[in-house]
């Protein structure tokens, strides 16, 4: 498009790269508390999913999306989405027994 510039990506690709990797994150968070936490009482899987959330940040700097471009909305999206599908994969996976 006329608008974008060369070095920069469009809007709609910047919150499409972010919630992708915020969705991966999650569900990968989610596997890993199932792996390494007891159960459902564990915090160890709260710290998992802490880990996931600030691990997004530098791979956001390196696919191109400086902290800076970040707003506070944009921080909390980022933690609440990932923390969101960790619970509810998590969740899945613990009532499973998987």
């Amino acid at each position: 498009m006329a608008t974008d510039t060369v070095d920069g990506m469009s809007s709609h690709m910047r919150g499409l790269t972010v919630t992708t990797i915020t969705a991966i994150a999650g569900i990968g968070a989610a596997f890993g508390s199932n792996a390494v936490a007891g159960g459902a009482t564990d915090f160890t899987a709260l710290a998992v999913v802490a880990v996931a959330i600030a691990v997004q940040f530098p791979v956001l700097r390196v696919i191109g999306i400086e902290q800076d471009d970040l707003s506070g909305k944009d921080v909390l999206y980022i933690a609440f989405m990932t923390f969101a599908l960790w619970f509810v994969s998590w969740g899945i996976l613990l009532t499973t027994g998987a």
